[in-house]
């Protein structure tokens, strides 16, 4: 009966893993897409997860997502809608069926869906599947029960037992889509190796999964398989915004000759890289979890001041807290890169979800004239590039630098190949010559870039004192002249506005679109896609998504002004919106905002934005 199986050849897919914050979805749905990857085929991930440390079990509030789109050629997003749901509990099938695509699949455990179930869930009648209305193939398996009676013989208890239920669904997927198992048990027998027997449970849970669908057909009729098509070849791994960010420093530190500093305090969703940080003690990584977010960046300072390449990373309210140290930095004029992981605002606000409110705070958030370079990451791969440019731009340039990146792109994932660190450009700090030596004073500057040179404590004949009160742009004494600090504000700022950055590149119909759409940082994939499928629709569209914003790219104005519609799309209320029409005189763009701490859908976007078109 195996042999009738069809194989059904799909160019993407995106599959969907929810269940109660403690049934292991994210560590599923991870899994899967690792997989993935090590195949070649490429992938978007997008982990949604409650706030709560711990909600209620099988509670609507409590429901876990980790949502994975893989794609034959290059995938942008994690997808709209997802061909296939797995739903662990009521909870999940009620809050979670809302992504399904009309043609999904879902696969449910029926032993989560008993009457105390149904009633957490809130369902009036004791079938679900009727009562929501559910047309879709539902593949319905009493998991539970399954994985009890495949480890029973482990001594096991129940509750260890029902940790291992996430990978019976991965099984199953992995049966539907063709997946070689081995890759997911190497990767098990990594993440439990202190513990191979819980190892071992999981990899036997996994294979009974895959067993089930193999011996049944799981009610469906065929099969799939996403082959890879285009794949630039190298050696490629599944990596998350925030442990990229980490490998950017790193390669930055090394590439610059100097130990790496971070002095960090832990918030979602930022926290993975201090402990990414934390595990390369081997390569020159110091790592501090101070007391609180003032004493982590105050720290990243004065590792600044004494020579290496110090680190803050923090989200949005850290920003707050930090800002008088950040502050401290630009008069001092010391290297420092303040990475903030956005999150949904204002105060607390929603911790985990996603947002780009913190622009304006990052661009103009101190007191003072106290201007910074501002780059933001645009996709979870490239957060290293991103890392990596933050860091030779704060070195070079002795200069904090804010690097944005955001709880989207943090958590998310997807196919990174291996960079060669020997293609990537110099970083050159400018130390102090020998011949300043015994007349060094500290804001002495390159008369070009306007940078001043950078003289490491302890080095003899270049004794200097630095602070937070304004000093003498000759002398470096302290100094309360008027003129002087006219001039040292000047400089200031004239030293980031000639940063050299990369022109803003537009995609798509560059030459005559009758509409551009700008962006900036994690937005990149959706905006792109939604580019992309307008022009197969045969509207003239374009793309120009900025990277750099402080300084902005010098081609700017000549972008903007060249198309006779222009739409900025962000997740904010129209903060980059309201910094271009500062920035280029007569600017007046259309604006689509939304501040609800989720990715952009697609297919919304296509319609706002062709709208704008009539």
């Amino acid at each position: 009966m195996a042999n009738e199986m069809k194989v059904k050849e799909l160019d993407q897919v995106v599959v969907r893993f929810s269940g109660d914050s403690g049934d292991g979805m994210q560590l599923a749905g991870n899994i899967f897409s690792t997989i993935s990857a090590t195949v070649g085929n490429d992938i978007s991930t997008f982990p949604d997860y409650p706030a709560d440390i711990r909600a209620p079990q099988g509670s609507l509030t409590g429901v876990s997502g980790f949502q994975v789109h893989i794609g034959a050629s290059k995938v942008f997003t994690p997808g709209d809608q997802c061909d296939v749901l797995v739903a662990m509990n009521a909870a999940a099938l009620k809050t979670q069926y809302k992504f399904a695509k009309p043609t999904a699949c879902i696969i449910i455990d029926t032993d989560s869906f008993k009457k105390s179930d149904l009633e957490k869930a809130a369902f009036q009648t004791e079938d679900p599947i009727a009562e929501m209305g559910i047309k879709q193939d539902v593949i319905a398996a009493p998991i539970t029960q399954m994985v009890k009676d495949c480890l029973a013989d482990t001594g096991m208890d129940n509750k260890a037992m029902l940790k291992c239920r996430n990978m019976f669904a991965l099984g199953l997927v992995c049966w539907l889509f063709n997946r070689d198992l081995a890759i997911a048990e190497n990767y098990l027998r990594e993440k439990f190796a202190k513990k191979p027997a819980i190892a071992e449970a999981n990899i036997k849970v996994i294979r009974a999964g895959y067993d089930y669908g193999h011996n049944t057909h799981a009610s469906v009729n065929h099969t799939y398989k996403v082959e890879t098509t285009v794949k630039v070849p190298g050696k490629y791994m599944d990596i998350s915004g925030n442990k990229a960010t980490a490998y950017g420093l790193i390669a930055a530190a090394e590439k610059a000759g100097l130990r790496l500093f971070l002095g960090s305090y832990p918030i979602t969703p930022a926290t993975d890289i201090l402990h990414e940080l934390a595990k390369h003690k081997s390569l020159g990584v110091t790592t501090v979890q101070c007391e609180d977010e003032i004493a982590g960046c105050a720290t990243s300072v004065g590792a600044a001041f004494a020579g290496a390449l110090a680190v803050t990373s923090t989200s949005g309210p850290g920003v707050c807290l930090k800002s008088e140290a950040m502050n401290l930095a630009v008069i001092t004029e010391l290297p420092l890169v303040v990475v903030n992981v956005q999150r949904g605002g204002p105060s607390t606000g929603l911790p985990t979800k996603s947002e780009q409110t913190d622009l304006l705070q990052a661009l103009f958030g101190r007191n003072g004239e106290s201007p910074m370079p501002v780059i933001a990451a645009a996709s979870p791969t490239q957060c290293f590039d991103a890392a990596y440019d933050a860091c030779k731009i704060a070195l070079e340039h002795m200069t904090p630098v804010v690097l944005l990146t955001d709880a989207f792109v943090a958590n998310g994932s997807g196919a990174w190949k291996l960079p060669d660190l020997a293609s990537y450009p110099t970083i050159n700090p400018p130390y102090v010559t020998p011949e300043m030596k015994d007349n060094y004073t500290p804001y002495q500057r390159n008369s070009e870039t306007g940078v001043r040179y950078w003289a490491i404590p302890g080095q003899e004949g270049y004794t200097h004192i630095l602070g937070g009160l304004e000093k003498d742009s000759k002398t470096g004494a302290i100094s309360t002249a008027p003129d002087n600090h006219d001039l040292m504000c000047r400089l200031r700022a004239e030293k980031v506005e000639r940063i050299p950055v990369p022109d803003v590149k537009v995609e798509g119909c560059a030459d005559d679109a009758d509409l551009l759409i700008v962006g900036f940082g994690g937005t990149y994939g959706h905006l792109y896609s939604a580019m992309q499928e307008m022009n197969q629709r045969g509207k003239k569209v374009a793309l120009a998504h900025f990277t750099h914003l402080n300084p902005l790219p010098k081609n700017t104005a000549e972008v903007l002004k060249k198309y006779p519609k222009v739409v900025v799309a962000e997740q904010n209320l129209g903060q980059f919106a309201g910094y271009l029409r500062m920035k280029v005189d007569g600017f007046v763009p259309y604006q689509y905002n939304e501040v609800k701490g989720q990715p952009f859908v697609v297919a919304e976007l296509v319609k706002a934005f062709e709208e704008i078109i009539k």
